[in-house]
Parts: structure tokens; C-alpha cells; sequence
């Protein structure tokens, strides 16, 4: 019997991806001569980065000095002095942080001018988070990073210490995550203000992908295994139905026996996942 395959509809780059991605290839089309330089990965999706180098664009950790060209701020964003650092060094900057990360790190700014104690829910590691948190504490040393409720406690006695504290969360965190959050701050604090900063991109696409999930016998979920929103993605959907996260279609052979006993395969990718590697998995999975 033919398998049924439904890819979920909100699949694949979101908007603030889509843009960074076409803006710096159009930036090397129309610049030939200048070396472009990315700070840290565009996007987190290691076949991005071998088209962007294969195209001439360098992703770098650090701007080498002696150096000319342009700098590209990725969609996550960077610290105020990665900013400062790049024009002392001479560099044209081209800033590609995405629109949502923008509102969450003036949201966080906000707070910290208000004489809120900031908690940032989020992976503190994350680039994303990092430059939230570095943006904010140029206004004040009161920040405070944790990714969930657990390491949330090891701040207990600082955050009843403060009568106002305020949340804003990493853009692609789970709304289950940040409720768990805030249930546990109210009875800690007299004033307790909260910005839900998910982006409406990573509610629509979780939504849709546990509707999906609810109707199908296996989730294919695909993207890096670095990309926060894919892992969350597989995360919730783990806890409804059988689910698989994989980074290419060549990964599909670990899973034969699970994909030839579904009938019912629903496939969702997270928000740095290029079409052609979607449709490479779609491609296969019909082949069964």
C-alpha cells in the first residue's frame, strides 16, 4: 500500500533565515572584489556554510586584522562591541539580525533601564542568547540566563531578593518551557513582568507540527542537530507520536523497519533547513 507523506506546511527557512541567506549571496554577486566575512555561522546548517564558502564567503569566529572587506552580523545578532570592534578594524558592516531577536534584545534593554532584575529563558550558550544578554547588561549587571526551571533554582535567593523581575525568552523556546517558567517566578516576586518573545514563525511551525503529529504513526523532523528550534521541534513531538530527527536523507537507512511499518509519516524541518534537503527526504520516503 502507498504510504501517506504530508510535509508539514510552515517547513523549511523562516522569514528572518530566508533573508540572511539571500541577502549575503546577493551582497557577494554584487561585490565580487570584497571579501565577505561572516561572524560565527549564518545559519545553523553546516550545507549552508559549504555553499556560502564555496561562493567566497568566509565564516570566521574572529574579523582577521590588515583586512577590508564586509562584515556580516548574522540573524542572531551579536554583542554591542562585536559591533565596535568591526569599525575599528574598518570593516563595512551589514547587520542581518533578525527582526524578532532585534525586538527581544530591546525588550531585555527595556527592563534592565526599568530596574527589572532581566531573566533571560534560553540555552545560555547560544548565540542568540548571548547577544540578548550582552545588549542588556550594557544598561545594567542584573541578568540572570537559564534554559529552564531547574537552573532557574540555583538563582532562588537572588530572585526573591528583587521585588520587580522581568522575562523575555530566546525566540525559538518552547511556550510549555517559558509557563513552567513563570509559574514558578510569581510566587517568588512582588512584580513579576513578562514579554513572550517566541517568535510567531516558531509558535506557527510547532503548532502545526503537533497537529501533524497527532494524525500520523512517525514525525520525520529535519534540520541540525545545532538548531535550537528543530531540537524543540523533535522534542515535543517525541511525546506524541514516534519520532525521528535527522539531519540529510541519507540518515533515513538507520530507520527502515520504523518508516516501512508507517503508514501515516509526517515530515517537518526547523527554520534552517534548506528546500532541497526537505525535498531530498520527501524524495526518498516515496521510494519506500
Amino acid at each position: 500500500m502507498k504510504k501517506n507523506i504530508k510535509l508539514a506546511k510552515h517547513a523549511g527557512f523562516c522569514y528572518g533565515v530566508k533573508r540572511a541567506v539571500e541577502t549575503t549571496k546577493k551582497l557577494k554577486s554584487e561585490n565580487k572584489e570584497k571579501e565577505i566575512f561572516v561572524l560565527g555561522e549564518l545559519i545553523h546548517n553546516s550545507h549552508v556554510i559549504n555553499e556560502l564558502s564555496n561562493l567566497g564567503i568566509h565564516t570566521v569566529d574572529e574579523l582577521p586584522d590588515n583586512q577590508e572587506g564586509v562584515c556580516v552580523i548574522r540573524s542572531h545578532g551579536a554583542a554591542p562591541e562585536i559591533f565596535e570592534n568591526a569599525r575599528s578594524k574598518g570593516y563595512e558592516i551589514v547587520d542581518l539580525t533578525c527582526f524578532d531577536v532585534k525586538k527581544v534584545q530591546q525588550k531585555a534593554i527595556q527592563l534592565v533601564q526599568e530596574g527589572f532584575l532581566l531573566v533571560i529563558v534560553g540555552k545560555p550558550e547560544h548565540p542568540e542568547v548571548c547577544a540578548i544578554k550582552a545588549n542588556a547588561q550594557i544598561h545594567g549587571e542584573n541578568v540572570i540566563v537559564a534554559p529552564d526551571v531547574e537552573s532557574l533554582k540555583n538563582f532562588e535567593k537572588e530572585l526573591s531578593q528583587h521585588k520587580k523581575v522581568g522575562v523575555v525568552v530566546q525566540t525559538t523556546q518552547r511556550i510549555e518551557n517559558l509557563k513552567s517558567v513563570v509559574d514558578y517566578l510569581l510566587p517568588l516576586t512582588k512584580e513579576l513582568k513578562i514579554f513572550n518573545t517566541i517568535c510567531a514563525s516558531t509558535s506557527l511551525r510547532q503548532t502545526e507540527a503537533k497537529n501533524l503529529a497527532k494524525e500520523s504513526d512517525l514525525m520525520i523532523v529535519v534540520g541540525s542537530r545545532k538548531s535550537a528550534n528543530t531540537s524543540h521541534l523533535a522534542e515535543i513531538l517525541t511525546g506524541i507520536t514516534s519520532t525521528i530527527h535527522i539531519e540529510t536523507d541519507e540518515e533515513l537507512n538507520k530507520y527502515e523497519d520504523l518508516i516501512k511499518n508507517a503508514q501515516n509519516i509526517g515530515v517537518t524541518a526547523g527554520a534552517s533547513t534548506p528546500d532541497n534537503i526537505i525535498n531530498n527526504v520527501i524524495k526518498k520516503l516515496n521510494s519506500y
